[in-house]
């Protein structure tokens, strides 16, 4: 977020935080940390970037600790439409907490560039808001999150290939796909692919090197993960029909990240 040029106040009002439904535009952004960072990232965002982002008309989606790498922060931002976004960026890092509080933020990231710009595969792919809200910042107790961390975690999986993510691919999501890691017992709860739209907020980059589908699949146990990572591998809709037919074409990449939702995230 090495937003650093000083900006003007913003001059206008921006609509209300829209549900994760609505959030027609999405925002991944995989943040590099220095050594020994996170947990300082951690508590100073969920103090002072999530209501005043979403006092900006942004809906902070979800926080993740990477569970695999300790310097890694992955997290959720999502808008109405690129409109919304480019007003709501311009609020809130024109604004007066991200200037007050930027140069400790930076401070932690070594690299921030890491963004993919996305929207809902299809609208009833899109994140469902949880019935329970979010959790405030002083609804904590003294137990360390860190040592104590939820047995509940989340599967981000990222195929990037450098063709489009066209209505074949999706056919191939809704008949192989999702019904592979249903079986598997991990239904994916929200399928995402490339917003294509042209980045009208250049001071926060976006990767546009390939074409992503993204799904996010929650897990209710960290141990549940291998046994159903071992149930996908035996199934033929994943591995003989799903994955050669997403996977096409030379340079073609699929990642699975285990994250564990931090303590204020809205996907959990």
């Amino acid at each position: 977020m090495n937003t650093t040029t000083d900006l003007p106040e913003p001059r206008f009002a921006t609509a209300a935080a829209p549900f994760l439904e609505d959030c027609a535009v999405v925002e991944l952004r995989d943040y590099r940390l220095h050594a020994g960072q996170r947990e300082t990232l951690v508590d100073l965002f969920e103090r002072e970037f999530v209501e005043t982002q979403e006092a900006c008309g942004m809906r902070v989606m979800a926080q993740f600790r990477d569970l695999d790498d300790d310097d890694r922060f992955v997290w959720l931002r999502g808008f109405a439409d690129m409109a919304a976004r480019r007003c709501g960026l311009e609020a809130f890092y024109g604004g007066p907490v991200w200037q007050r509080h930027r140069d400790a933020a930076n401070a932690t990231m070594v690299d921030s560039s890491d963004v993919r710009l996305l929207r809902p595969a299809r609208p009833a792919w899109a994140a469902v808001t949880p019935a329970s809200p979010r959790r405030r910042t002083d609804d904590f107790d003294d137990i360390d999150e860190v040592a104590h961390a939820p047995a509940a975690m989340v599967v981000l999986a990222t195929l990037l290939r450098p063709d489009s993510i066209d209505a074949a691919a999706l056919r191939v999501v809704e008949r192989e796909l999702l019904p592979a890691w249903r079986d598997a017992g991990v239904p994916p709860c929200a399928v995402f692919v490339t917003e294509n739209a042209v980045n009208d907020f250049p001071r926060l980059p976006v990767r546009t090197e390939a074409q992503a589908l993204v799904w996010l699949t929650r897990v209710p146990q960290a141990g549940a993960w291998e046994q159903a990572a071992a149930r996908l591998a035996d199934n033929p809709a994943w591995v003989r029909r799903a994955l050669p037919a997403l996977q096409r074409g030379a340079g073609a990449t699929l990642t699975l990240r285990r994250l564990v939702p931090t303590r204020r995230s809205l996907m959990r």
